[in-house]
């Protein structure tokens, strides 16, 4: 006689399915076959607006063109570039971001901003310049209305002739970023650079001629740097009143000339301790003329005129690259194209995209990468860190959280539930400091 094991009826077989969509009983059972995660029982309402929408896009533009190559600079660029080498690149330029935007079906994403670096991309020609605008804006299909189009230049080639060329563009240029430096004589000639004080006044009055939002940049600890030398730099930079003054601090990398020097003690450069306090005269200065910061290392004149293009990428949003050696991101995708110029144009004019490298972000990534380059801006929404990653980092960093708020770097904002992580004045002293921290304490979760 055969024994039939009766079928157990299904309400008792399997258990209520959760909230999230997960069955919590699957033994033995062939029933509820899974077609989405999460159970679309879950899901929200949604419109065809919302499905069509796109996040906001940011292009960079490399030029790898300079006059000169300074004793710091560790970039590849190209000195002595002709015309024609600089139409050839235009075009690969406008050949590449039409294949980008092709590819990855970006034309109908709203472009937030647009930055030409390099670099010196005021060494391009005004025909280049409107070339490349022109193929922007014939490749996308929505630039906002208040995209910031920034443009770097240095002091040597920033002509009238150059400026006025902004003015007219098929996207005319909002900011003008020039890479001053020192504005001291006698550092700039330990850098090779041309400059001298009178040239870089005289191109900073022309850039303000066209744009309001003018920015400098200074770079603290140059060879030859004193504490005298460095008021006398911040001192003249805020005497021009140029809506945003930037400091970098200086690095050395082994291909560079200052590292060379360095080897062979043909110069010095000063240490730790003096950079911190160069970095700490700045800062006081800038508090005193009524300069705002919008990031540790950036000031903005009564606070108007805050970059866009950096924190757009700091707080994780895309950004397309063009150009030999450009990086970009795309979804989770970071990558890099090749950092050979002529490789590079031989490559897009065969078609092909000119990447070199790349990585693509885990999740563990994407949290460090949320605080390490997230707090360039000072504080970071806690908030945001949840909502992009499901923890709140406060608890999930508690010891290093408490740490860095012991030792005065930081302090949290919002009461028995934060809603901020702030950096204190020193932390701002200090940097990437805080955002390194975070970035370790994470890391090291596993």
């Amino acid at each position: 006689m055969t024994v039939i094991t009766p079928i157990t009826p299904i309400k008792q077989e399997l258990k209520q399915v959760s909230r999230r969509g997960f069955i919590t009983n699957l033994e033995g059972s062939r029933r509820g076959f899974i077609t989405n995660y999460p159970n679309p029982t879950q899901w929200n309402p949604l419109n065809e607006t919302d499905v069509m929408s796109r996040e906001p896009l940011n292009i960079y533009v490399h030029i790898p063109f300079c006059a000169q190559q300074c004793s710091y600079c560790y970039y590849r660029v190209v000195t002595g570039a002709k015309r024609d080498e600089m139409n050839r690149y235009a075009d690969a330029l406008c050949q590449e971001m039409a294949m980008a935007a092709e590819r990855y079906n970006l034309k109908d994403r709203p472009i937030r901003s647009i930055y030409f670096g390099g670099g010196t991309p005021t060494m391009l020609q005004r025909e280049q310049l409107e070339r490349i605008t022109q193929g922007i804006r014939d490749n996308f299909n929505h630039i906002m209305p208040n995209a910031e189009f920034t443009i770097e230049g240095e002091p040597v080639s920033m002509t009238q002739k150059t400026a006025d060329a902004f003015r007219d563009l098929p996207i005319p240029v909002t900011r003008i970023s020039m890479g001053v430096q020192s504005l001291d004589d006698d550092v700039v000639k330990h850098t090779q650079r041309k400059d001298t004080v009178d040239r870089v006044i005289k191109a900073i009055n022309i850039a303000q001629s066209v744009v309001p939002n003018v920015n400098i940049d200074l770079m603290s600890g140059l060879a030859g740097e004193t504490m005298e030398t460095w008021q006398n730099s911040v001192h003249r930079a805020l005497e021009t009143g140029v809506a945003s003054i930037t400091v970098y601090k200086t690095e050395v990398y082994a291909n560079s000339q200052y590292f060379r020097d360095l080897r062979k003690s043909k110069i010095r450069l000063p240490d730790d301790d003096e950079e911190l306090r160069y970095f700490e005269y700045a800062v006081d200065a800038f508090e005193k003329a009524n300069y705002k910061p919008w990031s540790f290392f950036a000031y903005t004149k009564n606070g108007d005129y805050p970059h866009v293009h950096a924190p757009s990428l700091w707080r994780g949003e895309d950004y397309l690259p063009l150009g030999t050696s450009a990086f970009g991101k795309i979804g989770d995708q970071l990558f890099q194209n090749s950092n050979d110029p002529e490789k590079y144009m031989q490559t897009i004019e065969s078609g092909h995209f000119a990447v070199n490298r790349g990585h693509k972000l885990t999740c563990q990534d994407k949290m460090v990468r949320t605080v390490l380059v997230g707090m360039k801006l000072m504080k970071l929404d806690l908030d945001f860190f949840q909502q992009a990653t499901g923890y709140r980092l406060e608890k999930l960093c508690a010891p290093m959280v408490n740490e860095l708020q012991e030792n005065g770097f930081i302090t949290l904002n919002g009461g028995e539930k934060p809603t901020e992580l702030v950096m204190t004045r020193k932390g701002i002293l200090h940097g990437d400091y805080v955002g390194k921290q975070l970035g370790r304490a994470l890391q090291e979760l596993g």
